[in-house]
């Protein structure tokens, strides 16, 4: 691999709180190596385009904070196509950039490892989701921030729910993994989480209403991941409940986007700024086709493709606290 002169940087899929911290942690590496830092915007369809901008130490002042990312993030089917990704080689290289770093999840990696493989470019991720679904890191950045979020909302739906004796299901984000319901839940202390991970069957969720209405609870919270099987949604769901237990009033509360935004967290401000020093510095010592990661408090790195294959597993102790703290 031939000298690392010039590092390009782009956020591509959903975006996570803590995607600005990256973005900001790169760049000020490549200052402090004193190599140059382009950025990209858009994702890969600025790769395609040749959306570039030059990055100094002062163009990412005031954006630790900031959720969302500054750089922008889309889909794009044109990088999907050989085509596609030839022009986003041909502009890097007429760019002169010698290494990319990917800031995303698992479908921004999979477009990463497909463009190495093609031509051969070096390049470094670092995990940007919220889902916490990356094998090769016991956390992503947004995680963190998005649990927090989720927490405070729950907690001011529990005062109505409580004052109007109301059974609440809290619908959260999680397509495939059960992450945020299960910690979230947790931390506020749900009746029941419902997770993709754990199918637990209708008749034990009516079970596990039942038991509260005995134990003399006037109202209950139920975390759902929108992943969960039990119902096609939580609106079927709801009917379900309402039509077996018509002693609960049932509500619904959808939270969607609202996890994703907001002020990063200190936790993921300071695992962006970890994981972006680390990227780059991969990068200047010759490697590439891996991501950056934290285990067991510790930088780390994996390759890609082994990030992509790996299953993040749930963690089951958890699933034993909920039961416990369900009585």
């Amino acid at each position: 691999m031939k000298k690392i002169k010039k590092i390009a940087v782009l956020t591509s899929g959903g975006d996570a709180p803590g995607m600005n911290a990256a973005i900001r942690s790169v760049v000020r590496t490549c200052a402090y190596y004193r190599i140059d830092c382009i950025g990209v915007f858009r994702g890969y369809q600025g790769l395609i385009e040749g959306d570039f901008v030059p990055m100094s130490a002062r163009s990412v002042s005031s954006i630790i904070n900031k959720g969302g990312t500054m750089l922008k993030s889309a889909r794009s089917n044109e990088f999907r196509t050989e085509a596609g990704r030839k022009k986003a080689y041909d502009n890097l290289i007429a760019a002169e950039i010698d290494g990319l770093i990917l800031i995303g999840g698992d479908g921004s990696f999979t477009g990463g490892l497909i463009f190495n493989k093609e031509y051969n470019f070096p390049l470094i991720g670092i995990p940007g989701t919220i889902d916490n679904d990356i094998f090769g890191t016991d956390y992503t950045i947004g995680y963190d921030t998005a649990l927090n979020t989720v927490v405070e909302v729950i907690d001011k739906i529990r005062d109505t729910a409580s004052s109007h004796n109301r059974l609440f299901f809290v619908e959260v984000m999680g397509r495939d993994a059960g992450f945020i319901a299960l910690n979230a839940g947790i931390g506020a202390g749900a009746e029941e989480i419902l997770i993709p991970e754990e199918n637990l069957g209708l008749e034990r969720l009516l079970d596990s209403l039942k038991r509260s209405k005995r134990a003399g609870k006037s109202s209950s919270i139920v975390v759902i991941a929108e992943g969960d099987k039990l119902g096609k949604n939580v609106f079927e769901l709801r009917d379900y409940v309402e039509e077996h237990l018509p002693e609960y009033d049932v509500r619904v509360s959808v939270l969607g986007h609202m996890q994703r935004g907001g002020a990063p967290s200190c936790f993921d401000r300071v695992l962006a700024s970890r994981l972006g020093v680390k990227a780059v510095e991969l990068l200047l010592d010759g490697h590439s086709n891996l991501m950056v990661g934290i285990v067991n408090t510790k930088i780390e790195s994996c390759p890609i493709e082994e990030a992509l294959k790996g299953h993040h597993e749930i963690n089951k102790e958890l699933i034993r606290v909920s039961d416990i703290m369900s009585v």
